[in-house]
């Protein structure tokens, strides 16, 4: 509970210093980059075709923000508040104190102090795991359908729980029954394409979105790998000099992605590889490696893994490592946050 106190007390401090020094409004402060596209859905639906890259989900929550009085960039704080702290009570049930504490020190964690879909994703999709772990599955099923009305991650959420089902031990009846309840996450995924295949007539309007705001078309991994490499450069971007660091930040996040996939399977931990690894590949599969930064905060196992490593080196000298870990990790966190909130791009 410390730990989420002083991370989001550290975002309202960044926030508040850039409404001071910019003379900019909370307002606008708050709305930087996606939340400005969750906003307008709110207020108006998909009148915007790109906007359609953007599930209902979150706008949704935000519109019954705005029945009561609220803002949705407003509404989106609170929503984001409320749903990081069930979201570190799922990971503290996953993986112990010191994954919950991992994920809130996470570089991007601004993301889930603000109107993205981060907190209430991880907070369903986590949630979801746990659920399944401890075979509720018809719980974990309804936790699923709610995190596949936020973003497309769902699909791979229910790929990586389908892979669980079979894992777990117990008769073929029972196994079918538990794949049979990922019918719910999966009716709600398509009811999002439908959806928007009755508003456009096209069965692809999701990703003509994101190619035509985003540059999401297909490209082969090593193609990816490339045209990220180019924007890592230095120089590259005079005008812009923090993008080459995000650049630099999207090249390591997708390495630590294959790191995390390839422990979990060392381990055995078949679901919860995949999970992490379809991301990756989803990711390498883009013109370059984009968002990735914030991708890591849905890795669970990214942070349980930390946890399992710091675990058995919390003794003699380690503690001061980890305080000095810690104070580093609230420093790259606050820099992160003075980029968003100062419209910077941030990933």
């Amino acid at each position: 509970m410390q730990a989420w106190c002083v991370t989001r007390l550290l975002f309202a401090v960044v926030a508040l210093a850039v409404v001071a020094t910019t003379g900019s409004s909370l307002t606008t402060v708050l709305g930087q980059w996606d939340v400005a596209h969750f906003a307008a859905i709110a207020e108006n639906g998909y009148a915007v075709e790109i906007d359609r890259a953007f599930f209902p989900g979150l706008p949704l929550l935000m519109r019954v923000g705005m029945g009561l009085g609220a803002s949705p960039q407003a509404s989106g704080v609170v929503i984001a508040l409320i749903c990081s702290a069930l979201a570190t009570w799922a990971l503290y049930r996953l993986g112990g104190r010191l994954a919950a504490i991992a994920w809130l020190l996470a570089p991007t964690s601004v993301f889930t102090a603000v109107g993205y879909t981060e907190s209430p994703f991880c907070a369903a999709a986590f949630w979801a795991w746990e659920r399944a772990s401890n075979k509720c599955w018809g719980q974990a099923a309804v936790l699923a359908a709610l995190a596949c009305t936020l973003r497309v991650s769902g699909l791979f959420l229910i790929g990586a729980l389908a892979i669980l089902a079979l894992t777990q031990r117990g008769r073929v009846r029972l196994i079918v029954r538990r794949l049979a309840w990922l019918l719910l996450p999966a009716a709600t995924l398509f009811g999002y394409v439908l959806f928007l295949y009755t508003e456009t007539g096209s069965w692809t309007a999701w990703f003509s979105a994101q190619a035509a705001g985003w540059e999401r078309g297909f490209h082969w991994p090593w193609e990816a790998f490339w045209n990220s490499w180019q924007s890592l450069q230095p120089g590259m971007y005079p005008e812009h000099p923090e993008w080459v660091w995000i650049f630099r930040g999207e090249m390591v996040s997708v390495f630590v992605g294959l790191a995390v996939a390839i422990v979990a399977l060392a381990k055995r931990r078949i679901a919860e590889s995949a999970w992490v690894a379809v991301q990756v590949l989803a990711f390498s599969l883009s013109y370059w490696f984009q968002s990735v930064n914030r991708a890591v905060l849905l890795w669970f196992p990214l942070w349980t893994q930390i946890a399992e490593f710091v675990e058995t080196r919390r003794h003699g000298g380690w503690r001061a490592v980890w305080a000095l870990v810690a104070l580093a990790a609230l420093a790259l966190q606050g820099v992160w946050a003075w980029l968003f909130f100062s419209g910077r791009w941030a990933s």
